[in-house]
């Protein structure tokens, strides 16, 4: 299967709180491990995602800024967590909770990112959700690209300000109260 743009559908698909979605990449963010899971939600074969980069599963909905962040902690050689919506290849997403970490070799250089995502509450897609449109809405009213991120970055970095947040610690309070049945 040639992989072409792919236009969101609204279908969301859902997989199983007992599911893991598993992938691994080069440095430069290049598939070399997915599994059985990510190629069933992502509607995959192995060969379409092998050797190709991780972001041909991007929504277009997903604000770009979170990339940035995603690409600037991991380069400081950081975990991240994140939530993130992901279109498939037959145009349905799916919103995960994604851990993801560098993979060091023996030396401590950095060989390649390791990403859990698991089932996230309703309620931190809700809260998500909210967010992004305050990051959509700042890089939408710049034609450049890298106008849109530094425009989303500084978005971020204002609610973020706003509610006395680090990003680590707005991610953890939107886990944190999803376990507990509400929304912070």
């Amino acid at each position: 299967m040639k992989i072409t743009q792919v236009r969101p559908t609204g279908q969301e698909r859902k997989f199983s709180d007992g599911e893991l979605i598993v992938t691994k990449t080069d440095p430069r963010g290049i598939i070399t491990y997915a599994n059985d899971v990510f190629l069933r939600i992502s509607a995959l074969d192995e060969d379409d995602a092998i050797g190709r980069p991780h972001n041909l599963i991007r929504h277009p909905d997903m604000p770009r800024a979170v990339f940035k962040l995603l690409w600037d902690t991991l380069k400081e050689k950081r975990e991240i967590f994140a939530y993130v919506v992901n279109l498939a290849a037959d145009g349905a997403h799916y919103w995960v909770f994604a851990h993801v970490t560098p993979s060091f070799d023996d030396s401590g250089r950095v060989v390649g990112y390791h990403s859990n995502r698991r089932v996230p509450s309703r309620s931190a897609i809700a809260a998500a959700e909210e967010l992004y449109g305050v990051l959509r809405s700042a890089e939408r009213r710049h034609d450049s690209a890298q106008d849109a991120v530094a425009a989303g970055y500084a978005a971020l970095q204002r609610v973020l300000s706003e509610r006395g947040r680090s990003y680590d610690e707005l991610v953890w309070d939107l886990s944190t109260s999803a376990r507990a049945g509400g929304r912070r």
